[in-house]
């Protein structure tokens, strides 16, 4: 089910299987799914009945991906940027300080922002302790440019 869910998918998305083909091939696998997880509730397994049973309380959601063509059908894209500050606190073991946290916490946001818009880093962090010396605002981290209101 899962191989054939990400190969239709995959079509999709390259647009060599037509949107609306996509959603119908796909409503198959999502009656399929509907029908094994009170399965799974019922089953004698403790933590396969925790999981059924929380996806049945988000099952629309589940589904989101096959209706919004821009959504994903994993969280890959979200955790993506996540992995640098999670990777870091492992390899750092954390901070010392309430002060030292938030820094941490203020300087990944600041990198991983700068990064998602192609900006320089060192350029914002230069521009940004030059502000602070002149107290002046610090720079924004908004996008310099924003979409077209058609876009919006």
């Amino acid at each position: 089910m899962e191989q054939q869910l990400f190969t239709l998918w995959h079509r999709g998305r390259e647009g060599t299987l037509p949107w609306a083909d996509f959603q119908v091939a796909l409503l198959p696998l999502m009656a399929r799914v509907k029908t094994l997880l009170p399965e799974g509730v019922a089953g004698a397994d403790a933590k396969t009945q925790g999981t059924c049973r929380n996806l049945l309380k988000l099952e629309v959601a589940l589904w989101t991906f096959v209706w919004e063509a821009d959504v994903e059908p994993t969280n890959n894209r979200a955790e993506r940027p996540l992995r640098r500050a999670v990777l870091w606190r492992r390899r750092r073991f954390g901070t010392q300080s309430a002060a030292g946290s938030q820094f941490v916490e203020r300087i990944l946001t600041a990198v991983t922002t700068l990064r998602q818009q192609r900006r320089d880093v060192l350029d914002y962090l230069t521009a940004a302790c030059t502000a602070a010396i002149r107290k002046d605002p610090a720079p924004s981290l908004l996008p310099l440019t924003s979409p077209p209101l058609s876009a919006r």
